[in-house]
Parts: structure tokens; C-alpha cells; sequence
């Protein structure tokens, strides 16, 4: 896996420019300086700004785990793989690079999502990146970043209605005013035998005018051969991934109360096939008739203003982003691979986001702040769907302009529009009481364009009808809108017995937004017998109920956080698929429960030691679903959602002095999680017929080890991802019309990293 470590004195040198400290950081520090710090401080005081300010974590009402750059980059962690392992109570669903779908709490009914929102919000700054489950999501690059947050629970108080289940939030970082800093980070790996991994990120931050002006600016660069053969293209080491980009950030304060800061930020993350792979055909071997593409081009530009009145701050963040993207794949085992079948989807998204908010200045008997949010978002996607044309001569099948049976043109239209505020009372200094309320409005709608044509391709290629086909033109359609509004609140209560200790208990709630379907009203033209497809899904509601502690124990060489809930998820959002033709679309159905606890430890037992240990237990299954609900979704009364039972991660970090001038560290993390099923078991349409598709993926461990020394401002590292080379299986793709329909660990890969930072 991606997940290498680097030990936090190596850590401390290639990052030395972060400046707020996080718990595995100061513990990894060594015991100098101790007389001269508090004794909570072994353990660090990590401030977020998960409530939209400032907050330290050990006071916010909810569950939240932090990482700044240096611990990104003390654990290896460059993408969202490294993230969710090192996050209780969290999953991440990654069929291949860019084909990423987390899942917290057990909140999700499988490991893809076709056609629906997510359940994770997915923010870089301001700007919601998560769309729906069968699109490319881009996997962002995290070197400088200022703070990734993982936010556990809905959080749709503050962050809208795809955090149904929780909020990811990468924050960049801003530029420093008064010094000049630089940094560089070289990351050279083996896997297997023959496939290089080659990584270059690069930082510089420039003052042009001290205290007032300065830019900073950030370029990497990731080609990492791949490491399956595709026996279908012939191609060794297929799912190669090149990776560039960067961003430049411009900050200007003035004075002491206003800030304006502008970002330019461009991500090319392209894999050049999947890594989903068929087992049948032995260890790192896949099949597709042409390399499957999730290729996804990010462009984003962001302006925000700040502005400091007497007892309260004002921020306006506007940001406008371009993603561009292809979602290329083979369809064959839809009919066992009897007939050439595969989608060519393109994906243009244009989308502007304005949230402006006020929040008081911390420290008051009132915390408080309000805003209002605005999202305008057109996706235009093209859906071509091929034939090949060695297949086309051999059955003798014409008349068509090229391999494409089909072409569709289509665009969808959305906008959220949102009103939200959340208010602290401190009753003392021990109790306090938050309450936060969100309401919104939601529209989305789809449009058919004209100049597509359909074919009669399907049956004439299975039944084996040779001669011409007749274009059908696709008449200009508009689709249903679907529309949503409703409010979303939280309200806890938090006591704090000790200066060490707060508990809370929170009640939150969520709701994702009406989905439309793009085929709606569509018969099948393979079987037309078979279901029409139904215009969309509605909303579907969230309640979610938290108590939890976060503690500082031993004279602080000891931290603990730990929460319990229990949530309800009614009216599920769900995707169906048609049997007759594999076409997928949104539906809703009755009921689940989730319920678990996740557990959070960081110890300092001894001087250069660290250990940390986060885990979860869950249960989430569906409880209420009626027969027809039943019929249209494959799901049954009982089972259980897309989540392992259990998983967790053990952390253990020693560092001392090689010598005078060296200070080396050694790290191992083991990472455990638990099997869960892909989906649900029967086939949609066919309630009682156990779906070929369904199955589990494995329960698995993963260790991770490095040996890093610091000598001034250089760093050296070596490193062992996958120690042991597992080879289990952690997704399965639920859909029968992939022949690679399983993604495995990377095997094991070796690797030095070099670093430098002034």
C-alpha cells in the first residue's frame, strides 16, 4: 500500500515549516525540553476548524481525526488510502486509482455508489470534489497541505448534504508572510521485481513584501510503473500512474484585519489502466479488451477574503473549478464476455461554490457563527458506447459510422442553495451547550441532447443477425427535476470535569440530495418486459446519536478519545441494476441500523517512544424492507451493509541519537481490517436468486516499516510497504459486467525517501 512510514524526527526535518502541533509529533519529540513544557503538552494540543473556527479538537462535540503535514508525511500518507487506514470507523471503498468511495459508520449499501451521492463529503478547501459513485474521483496530491480533518458523523450542518456520513477536508496551506522556506521530498520504490515508483514534491514560499505579500508555490510529480499484466491488451505492468501538477497561492494582508488570498491549483492524475484485477486468471493478471480508464484533470481557482471586525470575523471564499474526465471501460462480462461491449463515458464538470460566513472571536460566554452557501454545478457527460471493429467484420454486422453503437449526449444541472449557523453556550467553564441548524434547498435536473443515435446492436450481436443496422436519432429530451429542501440540525451538550477530560453527547442529522436518473423512462431493448427505469430517488434521512470522551491522562503521556453511537438511516438511496442490460439506476428503499465504537490511544511511555493505537466495532444491517423493495434492490431483511465489523491500526515510533548530529527513528505500523460484503446478496429483479456477484472481501493485515535519520536539514529514509505481501482481496465491485472485478493491496514495495527543508 501506499502507506510507507517515516519516522517523526525525519518528519520534523522535511516539514519544518509546520506549526501546530498534533499528538503522534510532540510525542515522537523526545524527552528535552520537558521542565520547560506543561505536562499536556507531551501530548499536543491540536487545534481544527471542523465547526467552521478555530476550536481545539479535545473541546469539539464530535469526532474528529487530525493530520498536519508533518504527520502526513512521518506516516507516509499521500493519499486517501493512508487516510482512511489511519482512521477509525472508516473504509475506503478504492476499486483503482481515481475510483475512490469512502465509507464511515457502516453507512453505505456497497463499495461503488452507481448513480449516487456519496456518503463522505470530499472537500480541498471550500470545494466539494465528491460527485456520485460511477464517476472518477480525483485521488488530490497532500504534500503541503496546512491540515487533512476526518469528520465521523453527519455533518450536514455545516457542510451540506453529502456528508451524510461524515466530511473529509484537505486544507491547503497558506503562504508565510514573513520567512522564506523551502522544501523537497524524493520517493524512489520497487515493487515486485521490475516496476519503479518514482515521486518528486517540491515546495517554495517567497515573501515579496515582509509582513504583507508573499506567494507560495507547490509542483510534484508521481509516475509509478504499474504491477499487473493485463492479458487482454498484452500490456506488462499495466496500471502505470503518472501523476502532475500544482498550485500557487498569493496572500495579501494589508493590515492587521484584512486578508485576500488567491489560489491557482491544477491536478493530471492519469492511470493508464485499472488495477482491479481477475483472480481466476492468476496472481496481478487482469483482462479488458483495451485499458480501463478513470483519468481526471482537476483545475481550481479560489479567492477568499477575510476580514476582522471587533469581536467577530468575516470570511468569503469563492471558488470556480473545471474537472475533466474519462470513464473508459469494458462491458463484456455483462454477457460473459460473448459479445463486444464497452463505455466510453467523457465527464465535464464546471462548477462554481460561494460560502460566506461570520463567526465570533473565540473566548466568550457565546460562540457563535452563521452563513450562507451557494453551489452551481453543470456536468455534461457523453456516453458512447462501443462495439470493436474486428468483432463488427466477424459477425458481419454494418452500417454503423464507426465502433460506436450508440451515443448519447447529455448534461445535468444542479444547485444547492443554504442557510446554516451553530451557537455555543458556556454555562461555566465545565458545561456548554452547541446547537447547529442547516437549511437547504436542492435542484437537479438532466437534459438529453440532440444528434446521439441508438442500434438495434445489442440483440442483433447476440442473436447473431448479420447485416446493417439502423440508426436510431436520440430526440432532445428534458428530465424530470428533482428537487429537495429540508433542514438539518445538531445539538450536544459537553461537560468538562478536568482541564484533562471533556465528555459530550450529540443527536445529528443528515440527508443526501434527490438523485435523477438519466435513463428514465427508458425500456430495455434487450428484454422490454424488463423494469422501466423510474425517474430517481429521494432524499433519504440520517439520525445519528453520539456520546463520547476525549482525555489526557499520566501527566500527559497518555491521550484518548473514544465515542459510541448509534445511527437510523431511513428511505435508502440505493442503485438497482436492470437484469436484461446491466443498466444502473437510482431507487429508495426502507431501513438500517449502524451502531459501534471507535477508539482513539496515543502513549509516551518512555523517552523516544511512541505508540498509538486507533480501532472500531460496528454493526450496521437493514431492518426494514418490504417485498417489492426487496425485488428492486437485491437486498434482504438482515443484511449487512458495506462495512467491516472490525479493523484498527497499532503505531509504534522509536527514535534516539545514532550520534551527536544524527537523530534516528524506527517505525512500524500494523493495520487490520475486518471482511465485508460488496453488496447486497440476490439479484435485483430476481429476489430470490443469490446474486453471481456477491461476495466479500477479505479480512487482511498490513504492515508498514521505515528506518529514517535526520542530520540537519537533510532526512534519509528507507522503507517497506506491504512487508508481508498480502495479496487479499479489499474490494469487490459489485457489477457483473467488469471480468476484473476485484482490487487487491500494492505488493510489497521497498523504497528511500530523501528529504531537505530551509
Amino acid at each position: 500500500m501506499k502507506a510507507g512510514l517515516l519516522a517523526s524526527a525525519c518528519a520534523v526535518a522535511l516539514v519544518a515549516f509546520s506549526t501546530t502541533p498534533t499528538l503522534a509529533q510532540v510525542a515522537g519529540a523526545g524527552e528535552q525540553g520537558r521542565g520547560d513544557r506543561k505536562d499536556a503538552e507531551l501530548v499536543g494540543e491540536v487545534v481544527v476548524t471542523a465547526t467552521r473556527r478555530p476550536e481545539k479538537l479535545q473541546d469539539v462535540p464530535l469526532s474528529v481525526t487530525a493530520f498536519d503535514q508533518k504527520e502526513l508525511t512521518a506516516k507516509g500518507i499521500v493519499g486517501y488510502e493512508g487516510l482512511a487506514r489511519q482512521t477509525p470507523g472508516v473504509v475506503l471503498n478504492r476499486a483503482t486509482a481515481n475510483f475512490n468511495n469512502f465509507t464511515a459508520r457502516g453507512i453505505a449499501t456497497n463499495g461503488y455508489g452507481a448513480n449516487l451521492q456519496s456518503t463522505v463529503a470530499v472537500y480541498i478547501d471550500e470545494l466539494p470534489i465528491s460527485t456520485i459513485g460511477n464517476t472518477t474521483v480525483l485521488d488530490p496530491n497532500l504534500f503541503d497541505v496546512e491540515r487533512v480533518e476526518f469528520l465521523r458523523g453527519p455533518q450536514g450542518t455545516l457542510f451540506g448534504s453529502g456528508s451524510l456520513s461524515g466530511a473529509l477536508r484537505i486544507l491547503t496551506k497558506a503562504p508565510n508572510l514573513s520567512s522564506r522556506e523551502g522544501a523537497a521530498l524524493v520517493d524512489y520504490g520497487l515493487t515486485g521485481s521490475d516496476s519503479l515508483r518514482q515521486r518528486y514534491n517540491g515546495m517554495l514560499n517567497l515573501p515579496i513584501v515582509e509582513d504583507k505579500l508573499a506567494l507560495r508555490v507547490v509542483g510534484f510529480y508521481r509516475h509509478e510503473e504499474g504491477y499487473l499484466d493485463n492479458v487482454g491488451t498484452g500490456v506488462h505492468n499495466s496500471n502505470t500512474l503518472v501523476d502532475w501538477g500544482g498550485r500557487a497561492n498569493l496572500l495579501w494582508k494589508p493590515n492587521e484585519r484584512l486578508s485576500v488570498k488567491a489560489l491557482f491549483s491544477y491536478e493530471d492524475s492519469n492511470p493508464k489502466d485499472s488495477s482491479m484485477i481477475s483472480p481466476a486468471l492468476g496472481r496481478e493478471k487482469r483482462i479488458s479488451d483495451r485499458p480501463d480508464l478513470f483519468v481526471g484533470k482537476l483545475r481550481t481557482h479560489n479567492l477568499t477574503i477575510d476580514y476582522q471586525f471587533d469581536g467577530a470575523r468575516l470570511t468569503s471564499s469563492s471558488t470556480y473549478s473545471k474537472f475533466d474526465q474519462k470513464f473508459f471501460v469494458d462491458l463484456a462480462g455483462t454477457f460473459g464476455g460473448a459479445i463486444a461491449f464497452a463505455l466510453d463515458a467523457g465527464g465535464f464538470q464546471k462548477t462554481f461554490v460561494e460560502e460566506a460566513r461570520l463567526a465570533s472571536d473565540p473566548g466568550g460566554k457565546v460562540d457563535w457563527v452563521v452563513g450562507g452557501f451557494y453551489l452551481d454545478r453543470r456536468l455534461d457527460v457523453d456516453y458512447f458506447y462501443r462495439s470493436n471493429p474486428a468483432f463488427l467484420a466477424a459477425r458481419g454486422i454494418t452500417g454503423l459510422p464507426d465502433e460506436y453503437y450508440q451515443r448519447q449526449y447529455t448534461h445535468f444541472l444542479s444547485h444547492e442553495k443554504a442557510a446554516f449557523g451553530q451557537l455555543t453556550y458556556h454555562f461555566t467553564d465545565k458545561v456548554w451547550a452547541t446547537g447547529g441548524v442547516r437549511y437547504g434547498k436542492v435542484d437537479s435536473q438532466g437534459f438529453t441532447e440532440a444528434g446521439g443515435y441508438n442500434s438495434a446492436y445489442l440483440t442483433n450481436a447476440l442473436l447473431g443477425i448479420r447485416g446493417p443496422l439502423a440508426l436510431i436519432p436520440i430526440a432532445a429530451a428534458t428530465g424530470v427535476k428533482a428537487t429537495g429542501s429540508k433542514p438539518s440540525f445538531k445539538v450536544s451538550l459537553s461537560y468538562k470535569p478536568s482541564s484533562t477530560l471533556t465528555t459530550y453527547a450529540t443527536v445529528s442529522t443528515g440527508f443526501r440530495t434527490p438523485v435523477v436518473n438519466a435513463f428514465a423512462g427508458r425500456p430495455s431493448l434487450v428484454n422490454p418486459s424488463d423494469l422501466v427505469i423510474p425517474n430517481g430517488a429521494s432524499s433519504d434521512d440520517l439520525v445519528n446519536y453520539e456520546v463520547g470522551a476525549k482525555g489526557r491522562f499520566l501527566n500527559g503521556r497518555l491521550a484518548a478519545n473514544v465515542a459510541v453511537y448509534l445511527i437510523d438511516w431511513s428511505n435508502i438511496q440505493v442503485q438497482a441494476n436492470r437484469v436484461s442490460d446491466s443498466v444502473q439506476f437510482a431507487t429508495n428503499i426502507g431501513a438500517a441500523r449502524s451502531n459501534g465504537i471507535e477508539l482513539e490511544l496515543l502513549a509516551y511511555p518512555t523517552k523516544g517512544l511512541t505508540v498509538g493505537l486507533n480501532g472500531s466495532l460496528n454493526d450496521a444491517k437493514v431492518t426494514e424492507l418490504s417485498p417489492a423493495e426487496a425485488a428492486i434492490s437485491g437486498a434482504v431483511l438482515g443484511a449487512r451493509l458495506a462495512s467491516p465489523k472490525v479493523q484498527g491500526s497499532l503505531f509504534v515510533n522509536y527514535g534516539w541519537d545514532l550520534t551527536p548530529k544524527a537523530k534516528a527513528n524506527l517505525s512500524v505500523v500494523l493495520q487490520h481490517v475486518g471482511s465485508y460484503p460488496g453488496s447486497f446478496p440476490h439479484v435485483p429483479g430476481q429476489p430470490t436468486v443469490t446474486s453471481a456477484t456477491y461476495g466479500f472481501t477479505d479480512s487482511y493485515q498490513n504492515v508498514n516499516a521505515t528506518f529514517a535519520v535526520a542530520m540537519g536539514q537533510t532526512t534519509f529514509g528507507a522503507y517497506v510497504e506491504n512487508l508481508f505481501d498480502d495479496h487479499s482481496i479489499t474490494y469487490v465491485h459489485p457489477e457483473a459486467f467488469l471480468a476484473s472485478r476485484f482490487a487487491t493491496m500494492r505488493p510489497r514495495t521497498a523504497g528511500v525517501r530523501l528529504g531537505y527543508a530551509f
